[in-house]
């Protein structure tokens, strides 16, 4: 079995060492982290009381494709980012 030897240098030295070098690299990835959000679901009643519109309204809008609909069963649900990015601005 073959033993790592390190000439002229003490254990503290070595210890601080690593540290350093463990401290730079977990805040290189501090910085860039982003942590993933988790999909928000709505309902039909939370789209429609998110623009004060009727569910005939937001009905209407599944019907022409601006919407996309997502089912559970009998359930019908929205991505929330989906309803962001059909939003388009009015004035360029």
């Amino acid at each position: 079995m073959s033993a790592i030897q390190f000439v002229a240098t003490t254990p503290q030295e070595l210890k601080n060492e690593i540290t350093a070098d463990v401290k730079v690299i977990l805040n290189d990835f501090l910085k860039n982290f982003k942590p993933i959000q988790p999909a928000e679901y709505l309902t039909r009643q939370q789209v429609a009381g998110m623009f004060n519109v009727d569910l005939s309204t937001v009905h209407n809008w599944c019907k022409s494709n601006k919407l996309k609909p997502l089912g559970l069963g009998s359930r019908v649900y929205f991505l929330r980012s989906d309803i962001e990015a059909s939003l388009i601005p009015l004035n360029d």
